[in-house]
């Protein structure tokens, strides 16, 4: 089964299940009417590259900016920023009066060190740590967390999951979000294909943050593909790019 034809099925079940009509995944990406001005202009950058552009129609990053709630002047804090796919847009909407502070594990170091590094020395309102996460110390006073296809790999790395969403919850301003979006495994597996596949339980990632104090908005099927059945690494030519993924919004409360 080719790539396309699982994303060409993908959209036509899912376009089914909501009595619409599929789009072929190959169209180019269009910006949503209504979308903010801010997050448009961030998708719609020139100095975006055409292969990053290519990206957007699977990964559909005006709705989910807008989700996430991200606006200028915002405090943000990315873990696993290296690629800079979402970093780039985050620093146009964060704009001048704002900050995108990029957290990586060390090991990524060799693969995007010196892009990182580059892309801080062009963009003011940037950070770039590379940090072990359990030794981790956030600032206070963030508007949005993101962690975007990296929740998995926190125990891969011997992350303490719960001490760093403790960390999250107190470096957020009350009413901060906290927004992860990640590889869908199969419903009911737990943590069980985490080291096999690259994929976690979403119901792990919901009780996992709502332990540390934190409220679900959000739990967004905009990124599913009811194709995917769960038993492909995410890196595998037929599905990369275009698993089943779930969109989690959460909350620091605001009193």
């Amino acid at each position: 089964m080719t790539r396309s034809f699982v994303r060409m099925l993908g959209a036509a079940v899912l376009c089914a299940a909501l009595g619409g009509t599929a789009i072929a995944a190959d169209a180019a990406y269009v910006v949503p009417a209504g979308t903010p001005a801010y997050v448009k202009a961030a998708i719609e950058s020139p100095a975006r590259s055409a292969d990053t552009k290519a990206r957007d129609a699977n990964r559909k990053p005006a709705e989910l900016l807008v989700l996430s709630g991200v606006k200028p002047g915002d405090k943000v804090v990315e873990f696993a920023s290296f690629g800079q796919y979402f970093t780039a847009m985050l620093s146009d909407i964060a704009g001048p009066k704002g900050q995108v502070l990029m957290y990586d594990l060390p090991y990524t170091e060799a693969r995007s060190g010196e892009a990182s590094r580059a892309f801080t020395a062009a963009h003011p309102n940037s950070t770039y740590t590379l940090i072990n996460y359990n030794s981790i110390e956030l600032p206070q006073g963030v508007d949005v967390v993101f962690n975007v296809l990296y929740y998995h790999d926190l125990p891969l790395n011997d992350i303490d999951t719960a001490a760093l969403n403790a960390k999250i919850f107190k470096a957020l301003k009350p009413g901060g979000v906290f927004f992860i979006v990640d590889h869908n495994a199969e419903a009911g597996s737990g943590k069980r294909d985490i080291k096999k596949l690259h994929r976690i339980d979403p119901a792990v990632i919901r009780e996992e943050v709502k332990a540390a104090g934190f409220e679900l908005v959000t739990e967004s099927k905009l990124l599913s593909n009811p194709a995917d059945d769960h038993t492909q690494m995410p890196f595998g030519k037929d599905i990369r790019g275009i698993t089943d993924q779930t969109v989690f919004k959460f909350r620091k409360p605001a009193r």
